[in-house]
């Protein structure tokens, strides 16, 4: 019965903790695992693994430069090797942390970044964390090789999974690709569907990087004081959360504006 207690404290931790990060109180959601010393060895690599997707999170939306660190300490856990998916979950989480270094220019280049996330699709222990190799496969094919024509079909694959969060970013990205086609009514039904989701699962700044996009797309289709009203509010709530990369995009949006 104790262990059983245990567990679901656990459990309820890392949850508390993702939900944090999600609302952008990454800190936050940092001391809360820091808090908690769990006794397993595999619960100290669950932990240790969860505090890497909260440093990444951070590092993603605020700059910071936490994720490296996290990974000593996960690996020091021996979490790669870890039962129960937490050995792929902490590679993927490397391959993500890889993949925001390069398309940030904040590191050098990784030959084998699409390489690896096919070996992780092809590895995932379950439809969802293949949909999620699948998506990061389709980004990385999309933003690092700029291959635009063959990103569509993984974020397709992604889609598949029935994943809430997953199928939010899918639709981002599939979005994108219609806007550049020109098929701006599918474009904003997508995105406003990812809106809704990201919003459902306490995002908060994915759903303002989502606005950020609807915001363009106003502009695109002549509502210029309408998007610069969105992207007004969208600087405002990205400052006042310290998400210092969306701060920086909403205010560059708002320098190219056009409303007299």
């Amino acid at each position: 019965m104790d262990s059983l207690l245990l567990m679901t404290s656990l459990d309820e931790t890392i949850a508390a903790a993702l939900d944090l990060a999600r609302a952008a109180r990454w800190q936050m959601a940092l001391r809360l695992l820091d808090a908690v010393q769990p006794v397993g060895e595999s619960d100290r690599r669950r932990m240790a693994v969860a505090a890497v997707e909260v440093a990444l999170e951070s590092d993603w939306f605020a700059g910071t430069a936490l994720t490296a660190g996290r990974l000593a300490g996960a690996d020091r856990e021996g979490a790669a090797e870890g039962p129960g998916g937490s050995g792929w979950d902490l590679e993927f989480l490397r391959l993500r942390h890889d993949y925001l270094r390069q398309v940030t220019g904040a590191g050098g280049q990784e030959p084998r970044l699409r390489e690896r996330a096919g070996e992780l699709a092809q590895k995932a222990p379950d439809a969802v964390r293949r949909g999620w190799a699948r998506m990061y496969l389709g980004l990385i094919t999309d933003n690092v090789f700029g291959e635009r024509e063959a990103a569509p079909a993984h974020y397709a694959a992604a889609l598949d999974a029935g994943d809430d969060l997953l199928t939010r970013e899918a639709l981002r990205h599939l979005g994108d690709h219609d806007r550049e086609r020109g098929d701006l009514v599918s474009a904003r039904a997508r995105w406003e569907r990812a809106t809704e989701l990201g919003a459902r699962h306490g995002l908060v700044c994915g759903t303002l990087s989502q606005q950020m996009l609807l915001a363009e797309l106003a502009r695109e289709t002549g509502d210029e004081a309408g998007a610069v009203r969105l992207a007004t509010e969208i600087a405002r709530w990205a400052d006042a959360i310290g998400a210092s990369r969306l701060t920086d995009q909403a205010r560059t949006f708002l320098a190219n504006d056009s409303v007299v």
